[in-house]
């Protein structure tokens, strides 16, 4: 976000496209860090280790949701932080665009469990990113 707001070099213009790229950015970035941690477990060995326990599957893949759950509020917390110390301003209330952008954060989470789940490799679940993600890009707003 400040390589953004340098690049444009202005405020008004920070302003117009940060909103939206605060939708995008954890989105994607939750949407990597789950979908390849949570196979990368899976490849290890550690998932089925954990699967010798009375533990269910959808208490596993709970407990990972709330796990990266929390990591994403974290990160559109510090990243809306930030975007306010570089002087966005937006017209509606900051409290809705934490709302959206948290719930975003949290669909990325939810995508990248899913998308953890019928990949084999991590190469497959980078592949599996523009199917995902292509569709929010185009529909946030910023083309």
């Amino acid at each position: 976000m400040a390589l953004l707001r340098y690049v444009f070099d202005s405020r008004a213009a920070f302003s117009h496209l940060a909103p939206a790229l605060l939708g995008i950015f954890p989105f994607l970035l939750m949407f990597l860090v789950t979908s390849i941690a949570t196979l990368r477990e899976r490849m290890s060995g550690t998932l089925e280790r954990l699967m010798t326990n009375p533990l269910g599957t959808l208490s596993l893949l709970g407990g990972y949701a709330i796990a990266f759950s929390m990591v994403a509020v974290v990160q559109v917390g510090v990243t809306t932080a930030v975007s306010l110390l570089l002087g966005l301003s937006v017209t509606g209330s900051i409290g809705w665009l934490l709302v959206v952008t948290i719930a975003d954060a949290l669909l990325g989470v939810s995508l990248g469990l899913f998308a953890s789940a019928f990949a084999s490799t991590e190469f497959q679940a980078i592949q599996l990113m523009p199917v995902v993600v292509l569709p929010q890009v185009l529909l946030c707003g910023l083309f």
